[in-house]
């Protein structure tokens, strides 16, 4: 299992609409990814850093890169419609979980 991190600086001349991002963005990227999603989540982080941390739990990173290569361009392009901050994107394999 791997996970897919999203985070979004802010900074004072960005914005970012949480509600757009949780209830149409989030569960687009998801259906994008299809069989390969196999959970998501978003949290509003305190402080000044991030406007939001998102995640993804995929089963392969392969699967990860191709779904995104034929379904990703469309998630892509909402990215304007709830912020104007850029992405960044950490990847990593799950080492280690509670459950």
């Amino acid at each position: 299992m791997h996970t897919v991190m999203i985070m979004y600086p802010k900074a004072a001349d960005t914005h970012f609409d949480m509600e757009y991002y949780t209830s149409t963005h989030m569960p687009m990227f998801a259906d994008a990814l299809g069989e390969v999603c196999q959970g998501w989540g978003v949290m509003e982080p305190m402080g000044d850093d991030h406007h939001a941390i998102a995640w993804a739990m995929v089963s392969d990173m392969a699967g990860f890169g191709a779904a995104m290569q034929e379904r990703g361009g469309p998630v892509l392009a909402d990215v304007p419609n709830y912020t104007n901050t850029q992405p960044q994107m950490i990847m990593g394999s799950i080492t280690g979980t509670s459950s």
